[in-house]
C-alpha cells in the first residue's frame, strides 16, 4: 500500500467499491446460465419495443429471474436498442463486450452502452506509469468523457472488448491514450486485480457496475512522455509520493484509479 497512507481514508475507499444494489434486482438468464440482472420495471418499460422486434425476453413465473431467447448476441442487440430507444443506454459505443457466465465463460456479446443497465460483468485494464525515481505519471480525463470527467486517472485505463485479450487491449489503449508502445517501456508487469461492485446512474439510476480490473504497471524510461492520441486525456502529469498522496485526499481521482495506485505504489 502507498506509504504514509491514512487507513481509514483507505478503509472506506475498499467500502465503496462494494455496495450493494439500491433495489432488488432480477437475474437474466440464457438457458441455464445467469449473466446480468436488471432492476425490477426497466424491462416492463421497454416491452411495447421488444414485442415490436420479436420479443427476445420472458419474466420466468414467480418473477426471480427473465429468461433471454434465442441466439444471446443476436437477442441481447434487440434489447440494447430498445433500451436506447427508450432512454435508457448509456453513452452508445458501437463496441461489443463479452457477456460471460459466473465460470466466466463467454455466452455472447453485447453494446457496451448498456452493461451496467443489465448489469452484466465487464472487465477493464490499467496501466501505472511510473518513473525512473518512483513518481507515478497520471492523467486527467477529458471532460467530455461519459464517465467521470475532469477526475485524475492512472496513466492508462480502458474497457477490454470482446474482441481483444487483456494484453492487446493493454497494448492498444496504452498508444491511443498515452502514446507510449508497451515494448518501449521498462518492467512491465502483471500487478493484480480489483473488483468494483457497485450501483451507478446508468439507466436512470438502475445500473450496477460489476467488474474485474486487472492492472500492470511499468516504468517510463527518461526521455519518453504520455501524449494523447484520442482525444479522451485533458492533460498528463508527474507526481511524486507526497502529491499523489494530498491529489487522492481530495478524491481527485476516480475509485478504480484510486484503488489501484494504493496497490501499486
Amino acid at each position: 500500500m502507498l506509504e504514509g497512507l491514512d487507513p481509514h481514508w483507505h478503509a472506506a475507499l475498499s467500502a465503496g467499491a462494494r455496495l450493494e444494489p439500491l433495489r432488488p434486482r432480477i437475474a437474466l438468464r440464457s438457458g441455464d446460465a445467469v449473466f446480468g440482472s436488471v432492476e425490477a420495471g426497466v424491462l416492463e418499460r421497454i416491452a411495447p419495443l421488444r414485442l415490436a422486434n420479436g420479443s427476445p425476453a420472458t419474466e420466468l413465473a414467480g418473477g426471480d429471474s427473465w429468461q433471454v431467447h434465442g441466439e444471446l448476441t443476436a437477442s441481447l442487440a434487440l434489447i440494447a436498442n430498445a433500451l436506447r430507444s427508450a432512454g435508457l443506454a448509456h453513452a452508445w459505443r458501437d463496441e461489443q463486450l463479452a457477456v460471460t457466465d459466473a465460470q466466466a465463460r463467454c455466452l455472447g456479446t453485447v453494446e457496451r452502452a448498456v452493461v451496467r443497465v443489465l448489469g452484466i460483468a465487464t472487465h477493464a485494464v490499467h496501466l501505472v506509469g511510473l518513473s525512473p525515481e518512483g513518481g507515478a505519471w497520471v492523467q486527467q480525463r477529458a471532460l467530455n468523457k461519459a464517465n467521470d470527467p475532469g477526475l485524475w486517472d492512472t496513466l492508462m485505463g480502458g474497457m477490454v472488448p470482446a474482441a481483444d485479450s487483456v494484453e492487446t487491449a493493454l497494448a492498444r489503449e496504452t498508444w491511443e491514450e498515452a502514446g507510449l508502445v508497451v515494448s518501449a517501456l521498462n518492467q512491465l508487469s502483471p500487478g493484480g486485480r480489483i473488483t468494483i461492485n457497485k450501483p451507478c446512474a446508468d439507466g436512470g439510476g438502475t445500473g450496477y457496475m460489476n467488474e474485474q480490473i486487472d492492472w500492470y504497471r511499468a516504468v517510463v524510461p527518461h526521455g519518453m512522455t504520455p501524449v494523447n492520441q484520442d482525444g479522451e486525456v485533458r492533460r498528463f502529469e508527474l507526481l511524486d509520493r507526497a502529491a499523489l498522496r494530498e491529489r487522492l485526499y481530495r478524491n481527485a481521482f476516480t475509485q478504480e484509479a484510486a484503488l489501484i495506485l494504493c496497490a501499486a505504489l
